[in-house]
């Protein structure tokens, strides 16, 4: 990466941290849920365009923004997601979600601050990129926690077409602000949400017989379905069943006529995913059949894992290395999260890098938790390292 062009993007992001930490807080106080980001589109929107960065809104939510050049010899993409999660924060903090039920325990706030800055960072060296052939499209998608997510609506705008390189980041309170998770191949898991409805004759406890006794059935449904798809697929697919919500009967003396459980289907290989719903309906039937209900399931697919591309891991390796520090690009493991980011890499080559957010000596806090906190300096980070990317990726130079 040319050196003036790294040391201009360090300072550029060093100069606007405070204010990256400001608008970073201001949405973490007004977080918004998957396709209702009203407020944080236009925030978003009003900060680019006082940067005279060209912005056009999505269906619905979300935005894009456009730098470089207008018949550019390559393309590249960042990507940030904007939306909060339905859970209440516990975190105590000044700016705390004002939004009873809802905050951004996730750390989207995080992603959506850090690609602003390196969009405005870009945006400083705009020239550059336009003559050295490079146009960057960034995408502020809504809606990444719900299903069909954000992504695949991108998607199906068409706004990947003509994007041959797209990068973007993720929280991860296990490593320290200051290091970068980086690995190529798939770096999440496939993700499908699932729900059961068992239905049949309810009556009284003290006469089970005559009843299909709903609960029990429910029960074996919960511990029998994920043991036996277990001993269906190749371990090495990495599938784990698990459940998240069970709801049967208001009281201790009845045998309800309904239930249901609700759980997510996540699986480390692609192939195992693509079969894995008619494997669950089959399993879920033959577990409930000797008790006389009605079993429906209910099986919604989600995302595949996020395939990191090798040179696209390079450049963001390089980017971390030369802007962050020699020892800040760690190796990472696949996880069994889920990322629609995935949808984004199903025709485009690129890579997801996990940022490190916790504060060195600090608590280690967990995704999706309403408790969680995390150390803002790993905003400047990610809007270097995003940035340094599009950079190394597309040759730019300041010569």
């Amino acid at each position: 990466m040319d050196t003036a062009l790294s040391d201009l993007i360090a300072a550029r992001v060093d100069a606007l941290e405070p204010e990256l930490i400001a608008l970073r807080r201001d949405l973490h106080a007004h977080p918004e849920i998957g396709y209702q980001e009203h407020r944080t589109t236009e925030v978003i929107r009003e900060r680019l365009e006082a940067s005279d960065v060209r912005t056009r809104r999505l269906d619905g939510t979300g935005l894009v923004a456009e730098l470089g050049a207008s018949q550019p010899r390559i393309r590249i993409g960042l990507r940030a997601d904007l939306d909060a999660l339905p859970v209440q924060e516990q975190t105590g903090l000044s700016f705390a979600s004002r939004e009873p039920g809802m905050c951004h325990a996730c750390g989207h706030d995080v992603h959506s601050a850090g690609v602003l800055g390196a969009t405005l960072a870009l945006a400083a060296v705009e020239h550059w990129l336009v003559e050295s052939g490079v146009a960057v499209r960034v995408i502020f998608q809504p809606a990444e926690e719900v299903l069909p997510g954000g992504a695949e609506s991108v998607v199906a705008q068409g706004e990947l077409v003509d994007v041959d390189r797209i990068f973007a980041v993720h929280c991860d309170p296990s490593i320290d602000v200051g290091t970068v998770g980086l690995a190529a191949g798939p770096i999440t898991a496939a993700c499908d949400d699932v729900t059961v409805t068992v239905s049949g004759r309810g009556g009284h406890t003290s006469r089970p017989h005559l009843t299909g006794d709903l609960t029990y059935a429910l029960a074996k449904v919960i511990t029998d379905v994920p043991a036996v798809l277990s001993r269906r697929l190749d371990p090495r697919a990495g599938a784990a069943l698990v459940w998240g919500a069970v709801h049967a009967g208001s009281a201790p003396n009845v045998i309800p006529s309904s239930g249901t459980a609700r759980g997510t289907l996540r699986m480390l290989d692609a192939q195992a995913w693509l079969k894995a719903e008619g494997l669950v309906q089959q399993i879920v039937h033959e577990v409930v059949a000797p008790y006389q209900v009605h079993a429906e399931v209910h099986h919604e697919r989600g995302v595949p894992p996020v395939v990191n591309d090798e040179a696209c891991i390079d450049a963001l390796r390089t980017s971390t290395t030369q802007l962050i520090g020699p020892d800040a690009a760690v190796g990472t493991p696949q996880s069994l999260g889920g990322e629609d980011f995935s949808w984004m890499l199903q025709n485009t080559s690129g890579a997801l890098a996990r940022l490190g957010t916790r504060t060195p000596g600090g608590a280690t806090y967990e995704l999706h938790q309403g408790n969680l906190v995390v150390d803002e300096a790993a905003i400047a980070i990610a809007a270097k390292v995003l940035s340094g990317a599009v950079l190394q990726t597309g040759g730019v130079s300041s010569s």
